[in-house]
């Protein structure tokens, strides 16, 4: 079994640096040209305007490592004693950088004017801290727990099994466990488990409506990837693998990945790459399924709120994922009064807490600081309502909205789709319960 780093080994964090000097990583630090433009768009610089924070001085650790093991200028200057090798005291220095001061949201990727995807490379810098015990205690133990228990939050089978029966008498549906060759598995996150289990409600009113086959597994039910936080590919491959056997142990088609944003890009794009092969089954958000149901007649929503109402995009869903118009077309069906961000969709700011910075104590002043850019946004809005598609973002949303003593309602958009059904009589295809 992998185990999570528990001792400092300043040789073992710089050999997992160099292992991840790949032609990616080489491309991209060769061609950055210092010129700061990432700075404006990452909010834990705009918030603090504190230099350090600039997205690419984040990538310092492996650039040292790159220039002194495979640049020649890098090794002529080290010879010549020009050029300071990586020291331990700078893995110290950007533990606090890396992981407190970077939700890895990518919006400074996207305004690169040479193209260099800096999240990436930060996620290469998070492999070599991690490797070397330079990583906050509470992911490790965190990533302890999703390995140990299964859930991140120490959620176990039976927490699952308990919630499930609360919202079986909430929506008034069974809900399928464990069910062999149902053409979904839906994947749930600790988050909404024990903090939004109407998540779970509504998503089976939703798909009992449509007459959607699908399941719950009591075997392995989390989505949250601790490894992809903490920065071990070596732990986030043992966690993928988890849903891979439990998905192909049920024979099912698709794997539903429900609202939490790194947990989706994991699974839809990094999984086959951590795997060496592709994946025996399809993966989509739970936001790309709603809106194909919606778009195949196969749910009617009516326009159910009059709410001035906006809507928050996660990073990882959105900008990282794609699943951009999906939630907008759902909005516009339910919605006359939604109302965009200025900055919104591929663009749109952080909650401030993705990349494991939510789960990291230490981070959380900071964290609470530069949700100052997101209720700009809002301010500007004056909007009623927020919806979300995080159990994350919804988190750290209701953090900031209490901060600053805001009145906006906040409520995932798999729920207000479940809220505004219409009911069967108006023309929705019959039911279909998998478990009867």
């Amino acid at each position: 079994m992998n185990k999570v780093p528990e001792t400092t080994s300043f040789e073992k964090g710089v050999d997992a640096m160099k292992a991840q000097i790949d032609a990616r990583v080489v491309s991209y630090l060769s061609s950055c040209v210092r010129c700061g433009v990432c700075a404006d768009a990452c909010l834990f610089y705009t918030e603090t305007e504190d230099p350090r924070y600039t997205p690419i001085y984040k990538t310092e650790p492996i650039r040292k490592v790159f220039e002194h093991e495979y640049s020649f200028w890098g090794k002529l200057g080290a010879r010549l004693g020009l050029k300071r090798p990586l020291q331990e005291s700078d893995l110290a220095d950007w533990e606090t950088l890396v992981y407190d001061g970077c939700s890895m949201c990518s919006r400074c990727s996207m305004v690169c004017p040479v193209g260099i995807d800096i999240a990436y490379v930060i996620r290469k810098v998070k492999e070599g801290l991690a490797a070397a015990g330079y990583c906050p205690d509470d992911l490790v133990h965190a990533a302890e727990r999703a390995i140990q228990i299964g859930s991140p939050m120490g959620v176990t089978a039976a927490t699952l099994r308990a919630t499930l029966r609360a919202q079986e008498k909430e929506c008034g549906l069974p809900i399928p466990l464990d069910v062999e060759e149902a053409e979904y598995l839906c994947l749930l996150s600790s988050g909404e488990i024990a903090g939004y289990p109407e998540f779970i409600g509504s998503l089976a009113k939703i798909l009992d409506h449509a007459g959607v086959s699908w399941t719950l597994s009591s075997e392995y039910f989390e989505a949250t990837n601790s490894g992809v936080q903490l920065g071990s590919t070596p732990l986030a491959r043992q966690l993928v693998e988890r849903i891979v056997d439990v998905a192909e142990k049920l024979g099912v088609k698709t794997v539903i990945m429900p609202e939490c944003g790194h947990a989706y890009s994991t699974l839809r794009w990094d999984a086959p790459n951590m795997l060496g092969r592709a994946l025996p089954f399809g993966v989509v958000h739970v936001l790309e399924l709603l809106e194909t149901l919606y778009a195949d007649g196969r749910i009617s929503i009516d326009a159910g709120t009059d709410a001035r109402l906006t809507y928050h995009d996660p990073c990882n869903i959105s900008r990282r994922g794609g699943v951009v118009d999906a939630p907008r077309r759902l909005l516009g069906a339910l919605a006359p009064n939604f109302v965009e961000m200025r900055e919104h969709g591929a663009m749109n700011w952080c909650c401030g807490g993705g990349g494991g910075v939510s789960a990291n104590s230490r981070a959380e002043p900071l964290r609470r600081r530069v949700f100052a850019v997101k209720k700009r946004q809002l301010d500007e809005l004056g909007a009623d309502m927020l919806v979300t598609a995080c159990s994350n973002c919804r988190n750290m949303l209701a953090d900031g909205l209490e901060d600053h003593e805001m009145n906006t309602e906040l409520i995932g958009l798999t729920e207000l789709v479940a809220e505004n059904l219409v009911s069967d009589e108006a023309g929705s295809v019959p039911p279909v319960n998998p478990s009867a």
